[in-house]
């Protein structure tokens, strides 16, 4: 594991501890945060962090990627209650000057394929094909943008498609019924924008905005790529707050 990942791993490790050793993985100088119900800087993150009660959190990193400047991480949580996360660091000179998040509450139980948020593989394959790997995810998020719909089941590896999201079933004919049921029940899944993609080797995460329901969200998802196409999915939706709950004016991506 690359020392940036190790820092990234260590620095979510520090919120078992109410955040004690987390700053020295920040420059202090210059920590933008995309989290919207923390503060700005590097006061900001250590307030936020010094409201958890002592011994109340539980953390484990289930897999973490770099790209460049960026390190990402998939996240088991439990402060103020059971969470999957996504976070997001970007480095300068050797230490954090941004992150973003997305954060979902843990469903009881596993979804119609048997699948928890989290399970599945965690190992890194295919280093030589991150960037054509990239490009597949970034093809078919844009293609759910402007509604070229047609092609998306060559984006995937049809049936064999192991789904993570908990409201969804294994395979294409299992997202495209689940997805039916949802709009049935007036819950709209709009893509509208595409901010990142990254990845390294056979995994991409993309951050997209859009609506959920009826809510402006952020929509995180990462896939795991398998012989050109997507093998498998994983998400977490998260409802972006009104501007006057924001606690800082970073925006949320």
């Amino acid at each position: 594991m690359s020392r940036r990942k190790q820092d990234v791993v260590s620095l979510l490790k520090t919120i078992e501890r109410g955040g004690e050793g987390a700053l020295q993985f920040v420059n202090p100088d210059k920590y933008i945060q995309h989290n919207l119900a923390i503060g700005e800087g590097v006061s900001g993150l250590a307030a936020a962090l010094a409201q958890l009660p002592p011994g109340s959190a539980r953390v484990n990193t289930v897999r973490v990627f770099e790209d460049g400047d960026y390190v990402f991480a998939h996240t088991d949580y439990d402060f103020f209650g059971p969470k999957i996360g996504f976070d997001i660091f970007r480095y300068e000179d050797g230490r954090i000057v941004e992150h973003w998040d997305n954060l979902q509450e843990t469903p009881k139980g596993s979804n119609p394929g048997g699948h928890t948020m989290l399970d599945g593989p965690t190992e890194v394959v295919d280093l030589d094909k991150t960037e054509e790997n990239k490009a597949l995810v970034r093809r078919q998020i844009e293609d759910i943008i402007a509604g070229r719909l047609d092609g998306l089941p060559g984006h995937f590896d049809g049936n064999a498609y192991i789904q993570h999201n908990p409201l969804l079933a294994d395979g294409l004919s299992g997202l495209g019924a689940g997805l039916k049921t949802l709009a049935e029940k007036g819950m709209r899944v709009k893509y509208d924008r595409l901010h990142m993609v990254l990845g390294e080797g056979n995994f991409v995460l993309a951050v997209s905005e859009g609506i959920f329901g009826s809510a402006p969200s952020a929509y995180y998802d990462l896939y795991r790529i398998e012989n050109g196409k997507i093998a498998e999915h994983w998400d977490v939706i998260e409802a972006i707050p009104p501007k006057e709950e924001q606690k800082n004016g970073n925006g949320k991506f």
